[in-house]
């Protein structure tokens, strides 16, 4: 066997063996096709700054947009899930989109509301077919479980927070999303970041003009400029370190 030949035989092994991380979720993930367009850009750009990317793959596939319901109608689950193998990971973060009603003629991308197994059948004016609509912790269960039947790990994320203040403070999920997000996470043992939380510590010591003007657009309140994608990937980080049992920490550069 030549040189070249056993090269390649050993780099085709070496990429077929290595973890990948995917990453699911909406624009604050991803944001449009991913290259600063309006100079919003989501933190799933910036995480594989923190990776040691010659052991492990990092493969955005959130989509701006998308729900917990939509990510999954529309296919994009399905086309992670093919590609799953064991020992690679799924982060997902899902939550800004899940509030929108479940049946208008823009988007219908709304989740009934809770982690409960309600149901409502509507007909979907988008894709005009009936549907039966779950609750926003049936859809992220759903994935958790799929993902470890492939002997996948998955790691669910509290939505980031918005730039929407009261009182001098960030407003945080601790009464919807984010608190079925780890609700859902405890009850089907998967691990959990609460980033919501961890950004607005962030947002609240540095204050509401600061944060708007350094991490916000002026465009909305929900997508970040690069500054605050680059905040979010590392408080991501920040959480995977936390969770001491999670593998993926072997990955990161310097660990």
């Amino acid at each position: 066997m030549n040189k070249l030949l056993l090269f390649l035989l050993l780099f085709i092994g070496t990429q077929q063996s290595k973890p990948t991380l995917f990453l699911i979720g909406d624009s604050t993930v991803k944001n449009g096709k991913d290259k600063g367009d309006n100079g919003q850009w989501g933190w799933g750009h910036f995480i594989g700054d923190y990776f040691d990317t010659t052991r492990i793959s990092i493969s955005n596939r959130a989509l701006g947009g998308t729900s917990s319901r939509s990510y999954q109608t529309k296919g994009l689950w399905d086309s992670v899930l093919a590609k799953l193998k064991p020992g690679d990971y799924v982060i997902m973060q899902f939550g800004h989109n899940d509030g929108g009603p479940l049946d208008d003629t823009a988007r219908a991308r709304g989740t009934i509301k809770g982690t409960g197994e309600e149901s409502k059948e509507i007909f979907n004016p988008i894709t005009r077919q009936q549907e039966v609509v779950h609750t926003y912790g049936w859809y992220l269960s759903k994935v958790i479980k799929e993902a470890k039947a492939k002997g996948a790990i998955p790691v669910v994320c509290s939505p980031i927070p918005r730039n929407v203040w009261k009182e001098g403070k960030v407003a945080r999920s601790t009464e919807d999303y984010g608190l079925w997000a780890k609700q859902i996470a405890i009850r089907e043992g998967a691990l959990f970041i609460e980033l919501n939380g961890l950004i607005a510590d962030v947002y609240d010591k540095e204050g509401e003009t600061k944060v708007a003007s350094t991490y916000f657009g002026t465009l909305d309140h929900t997508h970040t400029v690069e500054a605050g994608a680059k905040l979010n990937a590392a408080e991501v980080v920040e959480g995977i370190k936390s969770l001491k049992g999670l593998t993926l920490n072997k990955y990161l550069r310097g660990m």
